[in-house]
Formats: structure tokens, C-alpha cells, sequence
């Protein structure tokens, strides 16, 4: 007899997941400096369709990660088997999905690699021009039918959506906002840079072991991602917040790199949309959860810009025994269905 665990195992099925490297030989960024033999990464899963109408390709769909992710986090049981499964709304044998790794993350060139503060000052600009080369010079894609992203990756579906705009049928943005970063998601974010480049064990990045400014900064991290409600019922006593806490370094502290961290919360330091949002043309569905310390809803900044773009709609999901604060944009359950309305209002 077959068990459930394996019947819902087959249920969810989808393609298997492809890596793919692609080297690019000169890769000029927005500030001018140049990056030789610039490795960028993607995973794909399904095949690219061509409509017999258009002969364009008419399935593909980008996803992006945020800050310090890698697209490889989106193969996931929350995200993955809710969305990428037979019938599900991005199902894998109708649709060809590219879960790219930006500029300095996961298995794309990174500080890491051997640069250290060598590595060109990358940002959100250059990270898109990496992820539309991937998509459109070397998966040799020319049109996408979705582009979202979550945290960064909702950043920067804002700026496809305005620097590319004829590229994609629809854009949707996940826990994020089209302004400049400021206010304390700004205090927040230098508070970590800070804690790396004034600590002197950082040494100009020439380092041999992680700078102790690293810990600090992570405690940036885990306050950003933060869910009050969700941190009390799953450490509902000193011990159990302690002993958290302690875990949660340890394993971050064991997967992260200082100056990778570093380039990563720098490279937002050129984001703002909100000067060319009449610029994007393709149906948007934005969405964030109202638990979210970095865009609570009490600034009220989509609500009001979000009038501002043609085809633009905004979404903010209340507070529940599942949401799980920054983080909820990555448990798809919450939010499918806004997904299902974007791709229907969003047919050609």
C-alpha cells in the first residue's frame, strides 16, 4: 500500500531542478568598473515552450531571491511543493521556471571566491543586468511571463519592471516597497554594515577568520526578519528564546562570509524606484504582511504609491497563526492566490 507521505510526495512532483553556469567574459557594472569572468548561476526546472503563434517563448517564469539567499532556497517543501507541482499555479510541465543566483550570492561570483574587498562595489542595477543576461543572452529566453522576487528579489521586480518593461506579461514584488531605502530599514542596515567595516579584526577584508563585527551584524539579520508572535509561541520561555537565539547564530555563523554579507546590504544603496513608476506597463500584484518588520503597514507607502502604477495592485496580508513576519513571503500557502489572480488578469 502506498503510504500518504509518498502520495503527497507524488503529488507535488515536478521536474528536476538543472543547474546551469554561465561565464561572462567582461562584465561592465553601473559605476563603470569592470568584473572578469563573471560567474552567474541559475537553477531551472522545466522546459522553455514557444508559442506557435508568436514563436516566442511564452512560460518562462523568473524568480528572485533576497539578500544573502541563493535561488536554490525556492526548491523547498513551503514554496516548491505549493507552487512548482502538477495543477499548481506555476506548475513545472506547463512552465519554465529560473531561479537565479545575484551578483554576489550562492554559486554566482562573490567576494568569497578570492576577491575579498577586491570585488567591484555591486548593486541592485548590476545584479538585474546579471539576472536579464542569464535569462535572455544565455538561456536565450525573450519573454517572461512572470517576474517576482521576494525581499530583495521583490526590490528588484520593481526594477525590472521599470528598466525592462516590455520583458514580462506580469511583475509580482514580495515583502518589499518601491521607495529608497530609509528610516530604520535604512538605521537597521548601517547598523550591520557598520559592525563589519569599524571592526579592526575586519582588516580591510584581508581577514583569515570572521571578523567579530560579523555577530553583530547578523543580530541585525535576525532582528530584520523578526515575527514577534511567531518568535513568542515557538520560545515561549527565557531558555527556550536563549537557546534559539544561540542556535540561530551558530548555524549563521557557520554559513556566513563578512565580506559577502557586507556587499550584499551595500548593494541596495542605489534602489529607488519611485521616480519611474509610471515606467512599468505590465500588470503588478505587490504583496507584504502586515507583521513585517522591515515594511510594517503602518507606513502606509505601497497603499499610496502603488496608485501610480497603470496596472498595479497591492496586497497586505493580515497577521495570523501563519505568517511569519518578513518571512512570510516565502511560504507560498499564504499567498497563492493572489498569484492565480495576477497570472488570470495578466493573460494575453
Amino acid at each position: 500500500m502506498i503510504s500518504l507521505a509518498l502520495m503527497t510526495s507524488l503529488a507535488f512532483a515536478y521536474p528536476t531542478p538543472v543547474e546551469h553556469d554561465f561565464i561572462v567574459p567582461k562584465f561592465t557594472l553601473a559605476n563603470g568598473s569592470e568584473l572578469e569572468n563573471l560567474k552567474l548561476h541559475c537553477t531551472t526546472i522545466g522546459e522553455p515552450r514557444k508559442n506557435p503563434n508568436t514563436e516566442k517563448i511564452d512560460n518562462a517564469v523568473l524568480i528572485m531571491h533576497g539578500t544573502g539567499g541563493t535561488g536554490h532556497q525556492f526548491i523547498s517543501p513551503i514554496f516548491a511543493d505549493v507552487l512548482f507541482g502538477k495543477g499548481q499555479p506555476l506548475d513545472a510541465t506547463k512552465y519554465f521556471i529560473i531561479l537565479t543566483d545575484g551578483i554576489g550570492h550562492g554559486k554566482s561570483s562573490k567576494p568569497s571566491d578570492g576577491l575579498h574587498a577586491k570585488f567591484p562595489n555591486y548593486r541592485y542595477a548590476d545584479i538585474a543586468k546579471g539576472q536579464h543576461m542569464v535569462v535572455f543572452d544565455f538561456l536565450k529566453v525573450d519573454h517572461l511571463r512572470l517576474v517576482m522576487g521576494t525581499s530583495m528579489g521583490g526590490m528588484l521586480s520593481w526594477v525590472w519592471g521599470e528598466t525592462y518593461p516590455t520583458d514580462m506579461d506580469a511583475l509580482m514584488p514580495l515583502a518589499c516597497a518601491p521607495i529608497e531605502i530609509a528610516g530604520r530599514n535604512r538605521m537597521v542596515r548601517k547598523m550591520a554594515i557598520d559592525a563589519i567595516r569599524n571592526d579592526p579584526t575586519w582588516n580591510s577584508g584581508d581577514y583569515t577568520t570572521q571578523p567579530n563585527g560579523l555577530s553583530v551584524a547578523i543580530n541585525s539579520l535576525i532582528l530584520m526578519g523578526s515575527s514577534p508572535l511567531q518568535m513568542l509561541k515557538d520560545a515561549p520561555t527565557r531558555k527556550a528564546a536563549d537557546d534559539t537565539y544561540e542556535r540561530t547564530m551558530k548555524a549563521r555563523l557557520a554559513n556566513t562570509d563578512a565580506n559577502d554579507f557586507l556587499y550584499q546590504f551595500e548593494s541596495s544603496e542605489d534602489y529607488n524606484p519611485l521616480p519611474h513608476l509610471e515606467n512599468i506597463v505590465a500588470p503588478l500584484t505587490a504583496v507584504n504582511s502586515a507583521d513585517d518588520f522591515v515594511n510594517p503597514p503602518e507606513l502606509g507607502i505601497v497603499e499610496r504609491e502603488i496608485k501610480r502604477v497603470k496596472k498595479g495592485q497591492f496586497v497586505m496580508l493580515p497577521i495570523t497563526s501563519e505568517t511569519r513576519g518578513h518571512g512570510t513571503h516565502t511560504i507560498a500557502k499564504i499567498w497563492q492566490q493572489h498569484l492565480v489572480d495576477l497570472m488570470k488578469r495578466s493573460e494575453k
